[in-house]
């Protein structure tokens, strides 16, 4: 079946992939300049009678990436990562240099169990455990409600 759309042969080289080819050094591709933006890891969060869980997606970084800082009532998850990635070439050597981070903050309720948080890192995945205290889960436990 033949097509009626008339489509560019690109088997054979431009005129022009040679006039600009000097200026690709200089000109960054598409995706390197989107590299550069700052992203925002996407957050869910989730409650049961033990408490929240807290997975924010975080794939490329390691586990030494992250900081978890708790000061009063609010939880804040960073991390900072700088690449740099050297190439060697006929009388220069370039370097390019990749910096990134992000910071999200959450406010604790005040049933949290500061003490006992844990968090883990496995496939690109940051889960954090906020169990609720003993006392509160207790409470939730044995109430009873009289039907009026």
């Amino acid at each position: 079946m033949t097509s009626l759309i008339r489509r560019k042969d690109t088997s054979l080289p431009s005129i022009f992939d040679d006039f600009f080819s000097p200026w690709n050094e200089w000109i960054p591709r598409r995706e390197e300049i989107f590299k550069s933006f700052p992203t925002i890891p996407s957050v869910n969060i989730s409650e049961d009678s033990n408490g929240y869980k807290v997975a924010l997606a975080a794939p490329g970084l390691k586990r030494e990436d992250f900081k978890i800082d708790i000061e009063g009532n609010r939880i804040t998850i960073s991390s900072e990562r700088e690449e740099s990635d050297e190439k060697e070439e006929a009388k220069y050597t370039r370097r390019e240099y990749n910096y990134t981070s992000f910071s999200r903050s959450f406010t604790l309720p005040e049933d949290v169990n500061r003490d006992k948080i844990e968090a883990k890192y496995a496939d690109g995945v940051l889960n954090l455990s906020l169990p609720r205290k003993e006392e509160v889960k207790r409470a939730v436990i044995n109430k009873q409600i009289e039907v009026k």
